[in-house]
This record gives C-alpha cells, structure tokens and sequence, in this order.
C-alpha cells in the first residue's frame, strides 16, 4: 500500500504543479521556439455575418448592447443582428423591439425562445434562421470594440481554420480584489492561447466573442457550452480554432466572490466529460501539439480538485515515512491556512488574494462535480449582478 499511496502522492502533486506552473512555462518556451509563425489575416475577407447575442433578463444592459453592435465598423449590406432572447420574462424584449423599430436600417431582428433551456439552445435554435456565411456571438453585457468584427474575419484566411475567439479585456480590474485576481487569471491564460494558436489550436475559446462558419456550426447538448466544446471538436476533426487577441470585448468580472464563485461553479458543470472528453485526443502521432495542449491546459486544470484531495491524504498516510511527507503536509496546511486568514479578516495583501481566489476556484471545481453527480447540473445559471 505505501508504494499506492506514494505513487498517487506524486501523480497527484505534479498535476498541480504541471498545471499551474509547468505548463505555462512550457509554452513560453515553445512560444520562443515557433516565434516566426505569426496570425495571418487578410482583411479583404468580409464575408456576411450575423451577430447573434443570446440575452435573458438583460434589461440593464441591452440598449448599451444594442447601441454598441449597430455602430461596430462592418460593410452594413455584408452584417446582420439577432438577438436570442432565452424566454426573458422582464422587459428585456420590448426594449429591442423598440429599437427595432426605431432604427428600421439597422438589420436587427429578434428570436424569442419560448422555454428557457440556456444560452447553448438559445443559439441552437436561432441559428437555424441565420442564412449569413459567417456567426459572431457575443455576450449581452460585453462591449465589442469597433473594429472586432472585421479582426474576426480576416483570422478566416484558410478553409482548415473554422473557430476565432476575440480577447476577453477585464474594464473593472482594480475594482475589487476578486475582480482583480479574475483579470489576472485572464491575461496569463490569453498569453497561453495566443501561442496554442499560432503553433496549431486553442483548447477552449472565450464566451464573450467568438465567431465560426454557420456551416460548421453544431447543435451541442444545451448542458454544454460554446466555449469548452467547439475548440476540441474542430481539433478532432482536423480543423483549427485559433485566437486573434485583437477582436475585442470589454466585460466586467465579478466583484464579489459569491459572483465569481457561481460562475465558476456554472463554468464546471461538465468538468468530469471535459478532463477527456474523447480517448483519441491521446493519439500525439495525429493530433500532434493538441494532445499537448490539452492534457497540459485542460486535463490538467480539470483534475486540481482530486489531485488536491489526493496530495493532502496520502501525505497525511506517509507523514512517518520521510520529513518530506511531513513538510509537503505543512505547507499545504499553511496554504490553506492562508486562504482561510484572508476569508476571515478580508486584508488586501497581493498574495493572500491569489491564494484565496486559487482555492475558491478548487472548491467551485467540488461543487461543480457534486451538481453533475446530484444530477443538478443545469444548463442555465443566474447571472452576477456586479457584472452588468
């Protein structure tokens, strides 16, 4: 038994630290090693497109939304809007038809879905009306910058790339120390997606702002969402999905971190599918660097709830072994400590935020996997108030 428990103690513990440190600094490397492979764009691809933004309940921001996309710097007999509306029950639907009807040019229409099944059937069922060559979707509280549509576009410069995601940019980072702490997760895993993407493909996109082919386009599981699922299915079929950072939506986080704890807990729903959705992604001889990838920065991540409990247990049943065992057991207890200090006093100090943030999102990773097994996962959420 002690060689199990050995065994699971270094599996475990370099899946937490291949994922938080090993593989960033891997791909730094790599991303010095391949710094002559650039984003290629053509910016004479303006195909037609339709902007789909997904909205339930959005009254307090959907005019801002709507102002912003009707301005967005495109050929306007080459751009269409649609808003899916996800059985929004407040006044979010007269307001678009009021703007509808005030800007009869503007080639805006809306979709009401009758049953709120989430944002996946949402855009399930309103794409089947689009007839644009092009999808862009969007987020009803992110603000897309003029120009994004058209850096979306000229990312399509070959058949084989069928999925661009845009740059998520945080506006209220120095708001508040989870707001902070969320915008800093970001610009370290953009760094990492902007060099998956100029080797070979991302891993997961960004909800936010992404576009792909209506042609391509495939009606998930409404429990799913666009962000995880896209990108490894297009890998598997030999297609690619890649990052241009300058395609940009402005999002505030969550200020609060019961805000940004239930996103997180919304955003793990289908962990337990996502740590290998499919066996074949272990096949390197044909997937090549996405195999790589996605061990590195999904399979990984997904696994940081159980490895975690894994390391603290079998560090505990191998304390009389060795003073290793021991001092791997301390510092996890004076980690957690830390965590548990910065809950209990609130003291704004750099690295209690990151610590505190790191373990609520390996327990919204818990909660996540205990609403899967419940059978509670849902494949809609409330949305953070401080985010809009």
């Amino acid at each position: 038994m002690e060689l199990i428990f050995k065994i699971l103690f270094y599996l475990s513990g370099f899946i937490i630290v291949w994922a938080m440190i090993g593989y960033p600094l891997s791909l730094r490397i790599l991303g010095k090693i391949y710094k002559n492979r650039k984003l290629i764009k053509d910016y004479s691809h303006q195909p037609t497109v339709t902007v789909m933004v997904v909205a339930h309940n959005e009254e307090k921001v959907i005019l801002n939304k709507l102002h912003n996309i009707i301005d967005l710097n495109y050929p306007k007999d080459r751009i269409e809007f649609l808003i899916a509306s996800d059985n929004s029950t407040d006044q979010t639907n007269e307001i678009i038809k009021k703007f509808i009807k005030e800007n009869p040019n503007g080639n805006l229409r809306l979709y009401e879905v009758k049953a709120r099944k989430g944002k996946t059937n949402a855009q399930n069922e309103a794409r089947k009306t689009v007839t644009t060559e092009y999808l862009v979707m969007t987020d009803a509280n992110s603000i897309m910058h003029k120009d994004s549509v058209i850096e979306l576009m000229a990312a399509f410069t070959s058949k084989e790339i069928v999925y661009v995601s845009g740059k998520l940019a945080i506006i209220n980072q120095n708001t508040s120390n989870v707001s902070n702490a969320e915008a800093n997760y970001w610009d370290s895993d953009i760094a990492m997606r902007e060099i998956e993407a100029r080797i070979q493909t991302i891993t997961a996109g960004n909800g936010a702002l992404y576009a792909c082919r209506t042609e391509d386009y495939y009606d998930f599981n409404p429990i799913q969402c666009h962000d995880s699922a896209m990108p490894p299915m297009y890998a598997l079929q030999g297609k690619r999905a890649i990052a241009n950072h300058d395609a940009i939506a402005y999002e505030k986080a969550g200020e609060v971190i019961e805000d940004e704890f239930g996103r997180k807990v919304r955003m793990n729903r289908i962990i337990l599918k996502h740590i290998l959705p499919e066996v074949k992604i272990l096949n390197i001889f044909k997937y090549k660097w996405f195999t790589y990838f996605y061990l590195g920065h999904r399979t990984c991540r997904y696994l940081l709830w159980i490895a975690h409990l894994v390391v603290i247990l079998t560090s505990i049943l191998l304390l009389k072994e060795s003073w290793f065992y021991l001092f791997a057991f301390t510092g996890q207890i004076l980690f957690y400590s830390l965590a548990l200090a910065k809950l209990i006093s609130n003291i704004n100090n750099k690295y209690l935020n990151l610590i505190y943030y790191y373990c609520v999102t390996i327990i919204a990773q818990w909660v996540g996997v205990y609403t899967i097994i419940t059978g509670k996962a849902k494949p809609f959420w409330e949305k953070a108030e401080s985010t809009r």
